[in-house]
């Protein structure tokens, strides 16, 4: 029998999706939950991000009147993913527990006062698949007001999604910030949300939205359940009792911790964005130096886990986000995307010789699988995005807004390459001149047409979301034939990994025989994603980590 410094009935290692509501759970039940986090910051890469859930048949959905079921959305998943051979973790059954619980898990959410909301039309990316929903399956937190959170607010990772002012404004309404000088919707929209600034601040408060309001308005239920959480709290590694997990070792302030767990102990401790050597192994062609993961997302759990016999499920993917790296990128901030930049008309992708080789738009993750296909072909890491005078004038560019004067030292040192013909830009991008005009000509050719013949740019409800709406005939594609003409490179960077180790439909952790660890469960992207190799919609990270810690609790709950 080991000893215990620490006794709780659940342990819950690391703080991002799927921890709390886990917690909260098993606090409707009366038993006792710590969260352990290693930082000194709670939330996780889910509070960084843009903190969407892709939940298929919720209930924002019903009481909009937007058509969904689970034989709509198992339609959709298994079309996408099929029977992957080479990825365990998206079973049949994993999916029927994904789509069965995801909604309840919503329910119960609600029911402990988190406040929830659907965007109104954000579809699923491949949405002209059997079973695809065009206004989209995505949840979103609304805008917190992080006072609420006392002495905590201090402790809540801070999202990329961040206005000056800290104005509340819905992702729907960012999304209409780049079109202010050509949009008089975008405008009124910006004195509105200029408007809740000024009454926020007469009233004491102080918004945060995506990530940050979905985690924060968590974190405010957990104090309130009685969850406690120990952060700057490392787990060093699990302990086991006549073969079960009966609690952890951890390391607070220099020492070592033992702490006991009745019911099991949860990993949702992150994936491995950060770490070098596993990167290595298993994502050769991706990069620490292009993650937007936070700097602790270092996979050691990932590792103990294999120790104790887990089997690994897809450690080779990730959640790509193509990017583009500008001199003087601070540590820590987020690297600028470019999936809306070649998606938005007058631009388009090349690989290293100068030739276009995908649809721009849709999945940000097949968009980079897309990259690294290419890559074993021809040179694509880097690739090229290529575009006009035309959007310079009406697009965002890493991070600048349109028509706005770009920093000198971005020409300077060789970041954006600017040239008055197509052959002097394929001179700076080192292609071959007349391949680089041969692909522009091609794809004007289709503009003129309406019709990309190639890659069917824009028939996808998903790549016309990412468009200009206000660009017409075709929201995404317009021919590139204004001087000058630039160039950027673009990576295939992330915002975090997306394999881990192999869990059951009760998200139980098990090892290559099929056999159970008994009283570890896990979630998030310390395990291989229910999706596969594949993403299915915005949130295919955050709705199934939450679903599949809801999961674990209600699972080790009933196993008293």
């Amino acid at each position: 029998m080991t000893n215990y410094d620490e006794q709780y009935d659940f342990i819950i290692v690391g703080s991002g999706a799927g921890s709390m509501v886990a917690a909260l759970y098993l606090r409707s039940k009366g038993r006792s939950v710590v969260i352990l986090e290693k930082t000194d910051l709670v939330g996780g890469t889910t509070a960084r991000s843009g903190g969407v859930m892709w939940i298929p048949n919720n209930l924002f959905m019903a009481r909009d009147g937007v058509q969904d079921s689970y034989e709509q959305a198992r339609t959709y998943l298994d079309t996408l993913t099929g029977d992957q051979a080479d990825a365990p973790a998206a079973t049949p059954e994993r999916r029927h527990a994904f789509l069965t619980e995801g909604p309840k898990m919503l329910e119960f959410l609600l029911a402990q006062g988190i406040e929830l909301d659907r965007p109104k039309y954000w579809p699923d990316y491949h949405d002209e698949l059997p079973g695809g929903s065009v206004p989209g399956r995505t949840v979103v937190a609304k805008p917190f007001n992080i006072n609420a959170l006392g002495e905590w607010k201090g402790r809540l990772r801070p999202s990329f999604l961040a206005l000056p002012g800290n104005l509340p404004a819905a992702l729907e309404e960012m999304k209409l910030l780049p079109l202010m000088r050509r949009s008089w919707k975008a405008r009124w929209m910006l004195l509105r949300l200029l408007g809740r600034g000024v009454l926020a601040r007469l009233t004491g408060k102080e918004y945060v939205v995506g990530g940050a309001a979905l985690q924060g308005r968590m974190v405010k239920a957990c104090l309130d359940a009685g969850v406690e959480f120990r952060t700057e709290t490392a787990v060093a590694g699990l302990l086991i009792d006549d073969g079960r997990v009966t609690g952890v070792e951890a390391m607070r302030d220099g020492e070592a911790l033992r702490v006991g767990a009745g019911l099991g102990v949860l990993m949702n401790s992150g994936g491995f964005a950060r770490n070098e050597a596993m990167r290595e192994r298993y994502q050769p062609l991706a990069s620490t130096a292009w993650s937007n993961a936070p700097e602790s997302d270092t996979g050691e759990m990932i590792e103990e886990m294999l120790r104790q016999g887990a089997a690994p499920a897809q450690l080779g993917e990730f959640v790509g986000y193509q990017a583009t790296l500008p001199p003087g990128l601070e540590p820590g901030k987020l690297i600028p995307g470019v999936q809306g930049m070649t998606a938005s008309p007058h631009a388009i992708l090349v690989d290293g010789t100068g030739v276009r080789y995908m649809n721009e738009g849709g999945s940000y993750v097949a968009y980079c699988q897309g990259m690294q296909a290419r890559h074993a072909e021809v040179p694509a890491i880097p690739s090229w995005a290529v575009f006009d005078e035309q959007y310079m004038g009406k697009y965002m560019l890493a991070g600048t807004m349109p028509g706005t004067p770009k920093p000198q030292n971005w020409y300077d040192e060789g970041y954006l390459k600017k040239a008055n013909s197509i052959e002097g830009l394929a001179a700076l991008i080192a292609v071959d001149p007349q391949v680089l005009r041969a692909t522009i000509e091609r794809f004007n050719g289709f503009v003129a047409r309406g019709r990309d013949d190639d890659f069917q740019r824009g028939e996808r409800a998903y790549d016309n979301w990412l468009g200009d709406p206000l660009h017409e005939p075709s929201r995404t594609l317009g021919a590139i034939e204004k001087a000058p003409y630039y160039a950027i490179e673009v990576v295939p960077g992330d915002v975090g990994t997306f394999g881990g180790v192999l869990t059951d439909e009760h998200a139980r952790v098990v090892r290559e025989d099929g056999s159970v660890i008994d009283g570890l469960y896990a979630t998030g992207v310390a395990t291989g994603s229910v999706m596969g190799r594949c993403y299915p919609g915005a949130g295919c990270s955050i709705g199934p980590g939450f679903t599949f810690g809801y999961i674990a609790a209600l699972h080790a709950a009933d196993a008293l």
